[in-house]
């Protein structure tokens, strides 16, 4: 039995040598539920994370709750892959209280758009979350145009040769193709000094202008917390060897883990790509 003091003692220790991820899921899509799980459990087996996944209730297209939110009081690192969601106050005070500690973040793809609360709501603020947490563009469309290249495209990437060094991008292939259509930020986002880490070019696009966006970033937000951003994340890209690695280390440099040098090979993961009800 140990005293208060040396529980505590030890619960530090086991934080410091394992740091806890909270997955925090919920998309009409990208099928986030099922990936981020994955993820999950190949962080707990092969690289030393302890990890809890949050999923939408009663399942991916139920909007206004995702239960067990009050685990972010204890998490080291906060992931985020949501989609237009309407969260209660008191779901949403737990995450306001987790951004508010500085703590770091990770984002995929809908996240730049993950509430979507109707004019006059009090918590209409929310949707601007990407821009508040993320460096994103606040929200799909809008005065920021935030916006893709049409679902027949999918996207080249390629590593920005100023970024090469960066220990997120250890052992990315410097390019290679993800199914994502490509998703607009420029030119006002990413915010905040944000650095940049990969560009993506549409391949197949709807638009004859269009132009490259950056897809991976890094920066801090506007509550002093270190992001990781990507605005890929269908399930297909999860297929891509590149992909994981980037996700894994991000993981890794958010979480203020080293990058890991050794790579414990591709995760299978193969999961279905959902056309959304809305």
């Amino acid at each position: 039995m140990c005293t208060l003091s040396s529980c505590a003692q030890s619960e530090a220790k086991l934080s410091a040598e394992k740091p806890l991820v909270v997955f925090v899921t919920g998309d009409h899509e990208y099928s986030s539920e099922a990936t981020m799980p994955l993820i999950a459990a190949e962080l707990e087996k092969n690289y030393g994370f302890r990890t809890i996944v949050l999923k939408s209730s009663p399942d991916h297209n139920s909007e206004e709750n995702i239960p067990g939110l009050e685990a972010l009081k204890e998490a080291d690192l906060a992931v985020f892959f949501l989609r237009w969601r309407r969260l209660p106050a008191d779901q949403v005070k737990h995450i306001e209280d987790y951004l508010k500690t500085g703590k770091p973040v990770v984002g995929f793809r809908t996240t730049t758009h993950a509430f979507n609360y109707p004019k006059g709501h009090e918590l209409e603020k929310w949707n601007a979350f990407g821009e508040m947490a993320f460096n994103s563009p606040p929200g799909w469309g809008g005065k920021a145009n935030h916006t893709h290249y049409g679902h027949e495209s999918s996207t080249d990437v390629s590593v920005i040769p100023e970024a090469s060094n960066n220990p997120i991008l250890t052992g990315v292939d410097q390019k290679f193709h993800a199914k994502s259509w490509l998703y607009t930020t420029l030119p006002d986002y990413p915010s905040r000094g944000s650095d940049l880490l990969l560009m993506g070019h549409s391949v197949n696009p709807n638009k004859a202008d269009a132009i490259d966006h950056p897809v991976a970033w890094t920066g801090e937000n506007s509550y002093g917390g270190k992001v990781f951003m990507t605005t890929l994340g269908h399930p297909e890209d999860f297929n891509e060897e590149p992909f994981q690695r980037l996700v894994i280390n991000a993981v890794h440099w958010a979480a203020g883990k080293p990058v890991p040098k050794k790579w414990n090979g591709a995760i299978e993961m193969n999961v279905p790509y959902r056309t959304p009800e809305n």
